[in-house]
């Protein structure tokens, strides 16, 4: 396999386009001071770099006849300028301040996000799912950032001590009740949304406002692009899935389609793994959009997604007869929202979400058996936002969320019914030029039980690059519908109080973030003669730390004339819980006191090179500590022509045998594989850059 990954990476090296290329040059300024680190481009191609130290920026374009030259800095309003490409050699760029209103002001404390940019250099989403090891997969990409636990044997994000059910997931402000993909035990998911599907991924960690509810760890919110301007369709395949989708715009809507099909009955036959499958791992998922923008104030979007999984195993077990685990799953996602301004400053926002989920598992605990559940929520919200000033502005709103829920095994089964009924208040205040306060509140009814959960962010931002914040408040879910039914709807809402202090220093080349952070868990269900109740306590602190650092390329268009970005994501985390069936308090099992990533990416030409290690101490259960997980990962992306891409990577290249967990009888849990091969190609087959393929 390994001549295999060479004459791969060779044969992509070699392939290239030779054409007349215009050399654009220039400074990049404030007109006082160089500007070190703006990014400068052409608009609709991948030609662009980053200003030296000095300002000084040089790159080659093939581009002919007229373009637009777009330069961006933090803090400064961009620069545009169309004219004749041989008109763009040894610029004077002057780019002028903004001034900062509160409608402008975006608090970064404990928040990660991504978007889409016309630049190929820069960070979008293709770029994030293409990080280290995640294969094309959101939730793999964001546990690359600090907060994150390594909980291999499910692949769900676990943040800062919490389980992966206390992060949620928000598309367009909607709640996703079944954010992932399913599949065996000691298998990881994968997400179940397209990177493509969004033009924003704002993953929070913590501290989030009042809009965001029933998460008392973290919020993965999630805005789907806007309407296409111009048809599109686009194709992808690789060894585990296809996909196929396209876009046709109107005037003033767009309707989107996307069709895939993920299968590992070729890999598994490729390469050898330790699991015994029945039938390969097959997910079937289909997703259509329609978007309407009546005027630049009033926008309509529309999404409906399906998924029908199924996986077989083989279940070998020393103390029971051999069973053939198979699972079979029905996923169903549509919401629909309309965002529009109704006057003298003020923004209406109204949505409506279904989420409904089949699950069917035969020989599930013995052989012979068979586990049924149903789960379903209609999520309804309304929210008005309004600009008093360039100093104030408020939101309030109103949502409720519709719950059912069905479990048939064997002679045990359940039929549970709730709603929870929300309402929240938003404020944002620039108290002086530099100084910003936010004071939210949330209230939640479920049946008799009421809460009222205050939030406060102040954020000092002295200029364009420094940020400190102070983050408080607390933060209630409801605990998981088996809990709820073996309690008879009596357990209360679980509660979760946050502190934060983030301190950041942000230019156009570096990133530095440090977070000390506190969590005080309490009404956790805990089993107390065969029933759950809401005795259950817990903590956890810890601090974060992440460096991203960009080296710009030098000037010149010399081989090995590129950008090195390097990251170092740390997380020490110390927490302790007594829930469920514990005995005592202890460390949960989800969790590793230290989680170490080191990245790089060398981006030269049209290739990017990666480089990963990822790091996480041992885990603790009641039958032993686990080693530690490490891997060791690399992959390469390839810009075939501005139409194709070419992405392919090999996760744990040592192969080292990473135990996950251990189970009841103290056997060690390990991945199906130690190493994992993906090869994939992006092809724009109607559009004009296959990094923005995105079929929606």
């Amino acid at each position: 396999m390994k001549h295999r990954i060479a004459h791969i990476v060779l044969l992509l090296l070699a392939v290239g386009n030779l054409t007349a290329q215009n050399v654009i040059s220039g400074i990049v300024s404030d007109g006082k001071e160089p500007l070190a680190g703006a990014n400068v481009f052409i608009i609709g191609t991948i030609d662009g770099c980053l200003a030296d130290s000095l300002g000084r920026f040089s790159f080659t374009t093939t581009v002919k006849d007229k373009v637009t030259l777009k330069a961006t800095f933090i803090g400064f309003e961009d620069y545009l300028l169309t004219t004749d490409v041989n008109q763009l050699s040894n610029l004077d760029i002057r780019m002028k301040e903004r001034t900062t209103t509160i409608n402008e002001v975006v608090v970064t404390a404990s928040t990660f996000t991504f978007g889409k940019s016309e630049n190929f250099k820069t960070m979008d989403a293709l770029d994030v799912v293409m990080a280290g090891n995640s294969c094309g997969d959101i939730v793999a990409a964001l546990q690359t950032l600090p907060g994150t636990q390594k909980v291999g044997e499910n692949g769900k994000l676990y943040v800062r001590g919490g389980e992966s059910e206390e992060c949620q997931t928000f598309v367009n402000g909607m709640h996703v009740l079944v954010p992932y993909s399913t599949n065996t035990d000691n298998t990881a998911v994968r997400g179940r949304f397209s990177p493509f599907l969004f033009k924003g991924i704002n993953f929070s960690l913590g501290g989030y406002s009042g809009e965001y509810g029933q998460a008392l760890s973290s919020v993965l919110p999630m805005e789907t692009t806007d309407a296409a301007t111009s048809d599109k369709f686009g194709v992808s395949a690789s060894l585990v899935d296809w996909n196929i989708g396209g876009t046709k715009a109107y005037r003033n809507s767009s309707l989107s389609f996307n069709a895939a099909l993920t299968s590992m009955g070729l890999y598994d036959q490729l390469f050898t793994q330790r699991q015994e499958f029945t039938r390969p791992y097959r997910k079937l998922s289909g997703e259509a959009q329609y978007k309407k923008e009546f005027n630049p104030s009033s926008v309509l979007k529309s999404y409906v997604g399906y998924d029908l999984t199924s996986v077989g195993q083989r279940i070998y077990e020393p103390s029971s007869p051999t069973r053939s685990l198979f699972l079979k799953e029905h996923n169903i996602y549509a919401n629909i929202t309309h965002r529009a301004s109704i006057g003298r400053n003020y923004t209406l926002f109204t949505g409506i979400a279904n989420s409904t989920v089949f699950s069917d598992i035969d020989d599930a605990r013995v052989a012979g058996d068979h586990y049924h559940n149903f789960r379903n929520e209609v999520h309804l919200k309304a929210e008005v936002r309004k600009v008093y000033s360039d100093v104030f502005k408020l939101s309030a709103g109103v949502e409720d969320y519709l719950r059912h829920s069905t479990m048939r095994y064997e002679d045990y089964r359940y039929q549970l019914d709730y709603n929870i009924l929300a309402t929240h208040m938003d404020t944002q205040w620039r108290i002086v030029p530099r100084l910003f306060f936010n004071l939210s509140a949330r209230s939640e009814l479920m049946g008799s039980d009421l809460l009222l959960m205050p939030r406060t962010t102040l954020s000092y931002i002295p200029d364009n690059h420094l940020q400190l914040s102070l983050v408080t408040g607390r933060y209630s879910q409801t605990p998981e519908d088996d809990y709820l039914a073996m309690n008879r709807k009596a357990l209360s809402q679980s509660i979760a109080d946050h502190a934060i202090l983030s301190m950041q220093y942000k230019s156009q080349i570096s990133l530095l973030r440090i977070e000390p952070y506190w969590k005080n868990y309490h009404r956790l269900p805990l089993l107390e003669n065969g029933f759950y109740q809401p005795h259950g306590y817990g903590t956890s602190r810890g601090v974060d730390v992440f460096i991203d650092l960009t080296f710009p390329a030098k000037r010149g268009n010399g081989i090995g004339k590129g950008t090195l970005t390097t990251s170092l994501s740390y997380s020490f985390n110390d927490s302790k819980r007594l829930y469920l069936d514990y005995t005592e308090e202890r460390m949960p099992d989800f969790a590793s006191r230290h989680n170490l990533r080191l990245a790089a990416k060398y981006t030269f030409g049209k290739t990017i090179i990666g480089l990963s290690e990822s790091y996480a101490s041992g885990r603790h259960f009641p039958t032993g500590t686990t080693p530690h997980y490490n891997s060791v990962d690399v992959n390469l992306t390839y810009l075939l022509s501005p139409k194709v891409i070419v992405y392919t990577s090999l996760n744990n290249i040592f192969g080292r045998k990473n135990i996950f967990r251990y189970n009841d009888n103290g056997m060690p849990v390990v991945p199906s594989r130690d190493r994992f091969f993906y090869i994939g190609i992006f092809v724009s087959l109607k559009n004009n850059k296959a990094y923005d393929i995105s079929n929606f």
